[in-house]
């Protein structure tokens, strides 16, 4: 009966009348797709093909008895779903040693790929491709090929899984074309997990799903979720959870269009509830709209500044430096020409992330101050002392594109240059108020997730970040923090890595350090040999777990979208307690490192060779796709010579990372960003020394390419 009811659903999806699609998004408003209960876009227990917009970041929880879900979803582009699964199995323990694990069920984690093979048009469905635990224990291993196909106000989704998702078992397709497909899939054993088992993929039986979500009219976007399930729960996680029916039924209600609630029944014995909330946090103001506008000159006084200017070059540098603070663009050194036609401008600046921005606010300020007689304004950006870049604006083109907002008519790209910033070389040079000593408090909170001990362990603490500036390329950065509240006392794992502890530790420093503890103090100073070469040196107490000294060069053309670079430390590990001292390891790490922007796609190549903290010898890799407003998703892998018996559990490095700007939650423009970064296990292999201030960091603000993605915010 439940089968005809599903053909039934079916049928009517694909004959349905229609309705205006000028009246749907009113009738059926919040349609952002819904989650399964695997943590990934789908249906109930099946996946779709269905995926949300770029730069949408989100999180979902399910309960489906006797699996609890948390996980974190990202789209670094509209065509890629990544996320990561951590499961509780309240049906099974942690493990058979009391004395290790006590009574803790059983926690698993796995990451999950989908990739957009075909998009929908108006006569073919969306087509994707995907993976389910693709690099885990292979608990919930699967992959399937799905195509998802809305006619009006049905949602029809039909698909083939192979592994745990081929329940209503067929001959696997892809042994028509080679025999090997259809040999028995082998159970993911021999192996330390966290490994992409390429040689199980699409093999063994295969299994047809599908499903349907009905939208009901004027209810918010509420709708009904009837599917076909296609998992198996007879091979799935332990084999010890019993279906009794394979016809699912759902109920989903957007309280907003970004949060979701979910209600269905499962496996004809399972209630499932659930909730997810997403948000696109790749937009230029993704929250609120900014009402934060520049500070402009009245114009009566800017006419009479004018006229005191006129050929007072000592009234233009004070002029220009009060005015420029005014809008928090702080002038460092300044120019005039001889033939007083042009001025150049040094200036620093922590307010604002697009420096087009800075750009036009400070030609609007020269602007309103310099007599006719000035055609032309070069603004060179310093970062720690170091000439970022210079941009010659052409004041004539900056006044009349400004009242129809045409920035690309203003400044071509042989107007940005790269420099070498040398303060004597300008005849205004202001005296800095140095050293000036700056610093703030805040909350904080380290964590420990997973693990025999328990499955949560926080320590809530109240931070001190300073910064004592000696010098405009010499700084003193501290970083502490004193514990309010932690659970950590029932935290006791201790490492059983074979390698020098560099990382596996962190048990020991988090139990150690609740108290008071210093996370870094060091010193830093910057140098700038030439204009397209930066160079860094840094000692101290460098992180949490090693103190020492280090330098790091970077060579980076401004006009090219690559950059070359080294580093090497001589470092020693710290002591337990977060205070000073050291104990006896002690090693020389370093890496050769390359990066390669691709300005099309907003994509970030990085890569690192050479010698980590264990003192094995490999590569670290990281993708980053960086979108205009300078959110990031990236995802990261180290593969060193350690092999994977000696690395342990995960079998390599690997995690995932989003950032994003702290400015999408205000009204005003701010530097900085919030995220969260997550590594499924810390072992020893692959660790790398925390390299804040990176040279790549300080200078971005240099390349033309970042630029070019901001340039339409000249006249914010």
């Amino acid at each position: 009966m439940k089968s005809k009811l599903f053909i039934f659903f079916t049928f009517l999806g694909f004959f349905n009348s229609g309705v205006l699609a000028s009246s749907f998004d009113y009738i059926y408003p919040n349609q952002k797709p819904m989650f399964s209960n695997y943590g990934t876009v789908g249906l109930l227990s099946n996946p779709s093909a269905r995926f949300h917009e770029e730069g949408t970041i989100g999180f979902t929880w399910n309960r489906m008895q006797p699996y609890f879900r948390g996980s974190i979803i990202a789209y670094p582009f509209s065509w890629f779903e990544a996320s990561y699964q951590y499961v509780d199995i309240n049906n099974e323990l942690y493990s058979d040693i009391f004395e290790f694990s006590g009574n803790q069920s059983l926690k698993d984690k796995s990451f999950d790929g989908k990739f957009r093979l075909l998009k929908e048009t108006n006569i073919l469905p969306a087509l994707a491709l995907g993976f389910r635990d693709a690099a885990g224990t292979g608990l919930f291993s699967s992959e399937y090929l799905v195509g998802s196909k809305q006619f009006n106000n049905f949602d029809i989704t039909l698909g083939i899984g192979w592994g745990m998702l081929s329940n209503n078992s067929i001959r696997n397709p892809l042994g028509y074309i080679n025999d090997s497909f259809d040999g028995e899939r082998e159970a993911t054993k021999g192996t330390e997990g966290g490994e992409f088992s390429f040689d199980r993929f699409f093999r063994g039986e295969a299994g047809i799903f599908g499903g349907i979500e009905y939208r009901l009219p004027y209810l918010n976007g509420a709708r009904i979720v009837i599917e076909k399930d296609g998992v198996d729960y007879s091979k799935e996680g332990y084999s010890r959870v019993k279906q009794k029916d394979d016809i699912n039924f759902g109920f989903v209600y957007p309280v907003t269009n970004n949060f979701q609630l979910k209600l269905g029944y499962v496996r004809g014995n399972t209630l499932n509830i659930g909730f997810s909330y997403v948000g696109n946090y790749s937009n230029k103001n993704p929250f609120f709209k900014k009402n934060d506008p520049p500070k402009p000159i009245p114009k009566n006084k800017a006419d009479l500044i004018k006229i005191i200017n006129k050929d007072n070059d000592r009234y233009i540098y004070r002029t220009a430096l009060k005015n420029l603070a005014d809008n928090q663009i702080y002038l460092q050194s300044a120019n005039i020409a001889d033939d007083r036609k042009s001025i150049k401008v040094a200036y620093s600046q922590a307010k604002f992330m697009s420096y087009p921005q800075v750009t036009g606010r400070a030609s609007m300020i020269l602007d309103q101050i310099l007599p006719e007689n000035f055609s032309t304004f070069e603004l060179i950006h310093l970062n720690a002392n170091l000439g970022s870049h210079s941009i010659e604006i052409d004041r004539s083109k900056y006044i009349r594109y400004k009242d129809n907002n045409l920035p690309n008519t203003v400044i071509q790209k042989e107007n940005i240059k790269n420099i070498k910033y040398r303060s004597k070389d300008f005849a205004f040079n202001p005296k800095a108020e140095l050293p000036e000593f700056l610093y703030r408090f805040g909350p904080a909170l380290r964590t420990q997730i997973g693990g025999p001990d328990g499955f949560f362990f926080g320590d809530i603490r109240l931070a001190f970040i300073g910064e004592y500036i000696v010098k405009k390329n010499l700084t003193i950065t501290a970083s502490a923090s004193q514990g309010i509240f932690n659970n950590m006392a029932e935290l006791k794992l201790g490492s059983d890595s074979v390698l020098p502890h560099v990382r596996s530790d962190i048990v020991k420093y988090l139990k150690q350090s609740q108290d008071f503890a210093i996370d870094n103090l060091k010193i830093n100073y910057f140098m700038q040999p030439r204009k397209d070469l930066f160079t860094k040196i840094t000692a101290g107490y460098l992180e949490q777990m090693f103190g020492g000294i280090g330098s790091e060069v970077l060579y980076r053309p401004i006009d090219k979208n690559w950059a070359v670079g080294a580093e090497v430390w001589d470092v020693q590990r710290r002591k337990f307690n977060g205070f000073f001292g050291f104990k006896d390891y002690r090693t020389i790490t370093g890496h050769l490192n390359f990066l390669y922007f691709e300005p099309n796609s907003g994509v970030l190549f990085s890569s690192k060779f050479g010698k980590f903290l264990a003192k094995d010898s490999g590569v670290h890799v990281n993708f980053a796709r960086i979108f205009d407003n300078g959110a990031r998703i990236g995802a990261f892998a180290t593969v060193t010579d350690v092999s994977r018996e000696e690395f342990g559990e995960g079998s390599f490095d690997k995690g995932f990372y989003f950032f994003i700007p702290i400015q999408s939650f205000f009204t005003n423009y701010s530097t900085g960003y919030t995220g969260f970064g997550l590594r499924p296990i810390t072992r020893d292999g692959g660790a790398m020394i925390s390299n804040e201030f990176d040279l790549w960091g300080v200078t971005h603000s240099g390349s033309y390419y970042n630029h070019l993605k901001n340039w339409d915010d000249l006249y914010d």
